[in-house]
């Protein structure tokens, strides 16, 4: 009953476009009167039809009323730089998420001391609030209505951690060390990379948290970074190689640097997960293009992972606009040429294209991602693609592989690292690995 008083459209009845709350034997939508009286849902404030929230009131009109009073400046009007914002929130397609949001505590506070001019209407401001996981969710907002300038969220995160992180150090050598480290190396690296992912961050932060305990390490042998010897770096891989590898970074950086003498850093191979067999790939790709149990969404995430071998990364990265229609056929943009999408994958891609999540609230009302997020202009994570897939049964990695595998052995590599938006270098690689016969061919314009 709730989703149908969300629901408009025009009725199959009388032909007026209205609330279709009813439903008609055929299964088309009818206005409230057409179903035989199922009430009046008219706001008695702004004359709209729409599911009511107190005394006639509709739920836009009472999250309208919330908002002035959180982002007033103190005159009785909302502050003049905050009215992007109070626009794109009062006029979400479905206000109750808005009015949840609204009635968190932590909410009302951040929003009012920001309207009202105790937080700098900054980047830099919005650090100073708590917690932060909430004011992620309202940086994003901000930029995406404009009222801060665009960036990186993964970015402002980890440098907000970071100082947190370096005044716990103990020593100030280690801390002077760490906050070179992390300024000169780390965070230089991570700029390069925008945007960020959250497993990019997460590593950056295991660099740090490493190279703190390397340090610490020294110390308890009595030695600096500055007199350590061969046998100490021994010594601390010995520990666990797989768990201190990352610590290559810090080493790497402090010889480079000359905070170290040089030394050798231990290395072992640490090879790719065997790749599905051809015969699980293609089960499992059948279930992706034809399970209706399986959410639309993770279907289509599913195969353009074990059709296109394409990782997650660039899959979250795609829009509407890299899905192409034209003369009754569909491609999709992966590279250069489009890629063509066969059936039943191509009606699959094309139902999922009106019905995306994420869309119906603040967040991303007219996004263009192919999977848009629940943040504001952002779209959904690899890591939440991922565990989706995972949770379905849907391996990523080892799909990815196959599947790449297979298409080297049925076409030249150059041609499906161009198509796919993979490196020449990477396809040649994985063709030579796996017998490919195309070994002679040259890339480049065959047309001439």
């Amino acid at each position: 009953m709730i989703r149908a008083l969300e629901t408009y459209g025009t009725c199959v009845g009388c032909g007026v476009v209205r609330l279709t709350s009813g439903l008609a034997p055929d299964g088309g939508k009818l206005c409230t009167d057409c179903a035989g009286g199922l009430g009046d849902f008219t706001c008695e404030r702004c004359g709209q039809e729409a599911r009511r929230y107190r005394r006639g009131i509709c739920g836009r009109c009472v999250l309208t009323e919330r908002l002035h009073d959180l982002l007033d400046d103190g005159s009785g009007s909302v502050r003049t730089e905050l009215l992007p914002l109070f626009d794109a929130l009062r006029q979400i397609r479905r206000p109750w998420g808005g009015l949840t949001w609204t009635s968190h505590s932590h909410v009302q506070r951040n929003l009012r001391a920001l309207a009202r001019g105790e937080v700098p209407l900054t980047h830099d401001g919005l650090s100073q609030l708590t917690p932060w996981r909430s004011v992620t969710y309202l940086r994003d907002l901000l930029m995406h209505s404009g009222v801060l300038p665009p960036a990186d969220r993964q970015l402002l995160l980890f440098q907000r951690w970071l100082a947190e992180k370096l005044p716990a150090i103990e020593g100030p050598g280690p801390r002077r060390l760490l906050e070179l480290f992390a300024t000169w190396h780390v965070q230089r690296r991570l700029a390069d990379r925008c945007p960020l992912t959250s497993k990019q961050i997460h590593q950056a932060r295991n660099e740090i948290h490493l190279a703190a305990a390397f340090l610490a390490h020294l110390a308890e042998r009595g030695r600096t970074l500055a007199d350590r010897t061969q046998a100490d770096v021994d010594d601390w891989y010995a520990g666990g190689y797989t768990a201190r590898r990352l610590t290559h970074a810090f080493l790497r950086w402090a010889m480079r640097s000359d905070h170290m003498p040089t030394v050798t850093i231990p290395h072992r191979s640490t090879s790719n997960p065997t790749p599905l067999a051809q015969h699980q790939r293609l089960t499992l790709l059948r279930q992706a293009v034809s399970c209706g149990d399986i959410p639309l969404q993770d279907r289509v995430a599913a195969t353009l992972v074990l059709l296109y071998a394409q990782p997650l990364t660039r899959i979250a990265r795609l829009t509407t606009a890299d899905v192409l229609r034209e003369d009754g056929e569909v491609q999709i943009r992966l590279g250069d040429p489009p890629s063509p999408v066969p059936e039943p994958f191509a009606s699959v891609l094309l139902d999922y294209l009106g019905q995306r999540p994420n869309t119906m609230t603040a967040t991303n009302p007219g996004a263009l991602w192919l999977f848009p997020g629940r943040r504001a202009g952002q779209p959904m994570t690899p890591d939440t693609l991922e565990i989706r897939l995972r949770n379905l049964g849907f391996p990523t990695q080892r799909g990815r592989t196959s599947a790449i595998r297979h298409l080297v052995l049925q076409a030249p590599a150059p041609v499906v690292a161009r198509m796919l938006g993979y490196h020449d270098d990477t396809t040649a690689q994985l063709a030579a690995e796996a017998g490919g016969t195309w070994k002679r061919y040259a890339p480049g314009d065959h047309a001439r």
